[in-house]
């Protein structure tokens, strides 16, 4: 109850400081969990998937400087964040994120790993790349445009309503990783830019950024 009003609550303030425009929600698996891989671009992204996602066992991984902030670790209470080193190893936000898949929840990843400072696509992390394969689940690709925090924020500061849009893909899914020694690093780095491509082609050709002449997203394009 309490996550079905926050969602309420959420797209209620969504809808009334911003113009969102969502495409693609036939991609949307309708049963069973999955993981939604998105950009990042602002603080409003975090909020996104409760607007078109009616799942409520959704949560959201967050890096852990977050943490350190009270407002944030209240809301993350209420929107179900995990907050995780992005830097190190983090065996018990892991844990906790396989129980929770086991549970048929749905998780949030952003595999740059950081909002993006330059307004479009920066190099993905590998760490989100092994963390999806290992989880073996489907990932639901999504790409977002208008929440720039510079962008977004100064919209409203001058009393306009930003213009946000979501893009969804179809759903794919990730090979098993190989063993220590069998290519595990070249398959790492292939699935970070399977995953970063399939998000470059949901996005307009300016915010393509670090993956713009990727040869994958060029298959995709």
């Amino acid at each position: 109850m309490k996550l079905k009003f926050t969602r309420f609550l959420i797209r209620f303030l969504m809808r009334l400081l911003a113009r969102v425009e969502i495409r693609g929600l036939e991609n949307v698996p309708q049963e069973g969990n999955f993981i939604i891989a998105s950009n990042h671009l602002g603080l409003v992204d975090a909020f996104l998937p409760f607007l078109f996602l009616d799942n409520t066992k959704l949560f959201l991984l967050v890096g852990e400087k977050w943490e350190k902030l009270a407002i944030l670790r209240w809301l993350g209470k209420h929107l179900n964040f995990i907050f995780i080193d992005r830097f190190n190893p983090d065996v018990k936000a892991l844990r906790q994120v396989i129980t929770r898949m086991k549970q048929g929840e749905v998780l949030v990843i952003t595999p740059e790993g950081t909002r993006s400072k330059v307004g479009h696509l920066i190099e993905g992390k590998q760490g989100v790349s092994y963390l999806a394969a290992k989880l073996g689940y489907p990932i639901l690709p999504a790409g977002v445009t208008g929440s720039f925090d510079p962008l977004f924020f100064g919209q409203l500061k001058r009393l306009r309503r930003p213009r946000v849009s979501l893009n969804v893909g179809p759903v794919f899914h990730l090979a098993p990783l190989p063993s220590e020694g069998q290519g595990r690093d070249e398959a790492l780095k292939a699935d970070t830019g399977e995953i970063m491509c399939r998000i470059a082609s949901l996005l307009p050709e300016e915010f393509r950024g670090f993956y713009k002449d990727h040869p994958r997203l060029k298959e995709f394009l």
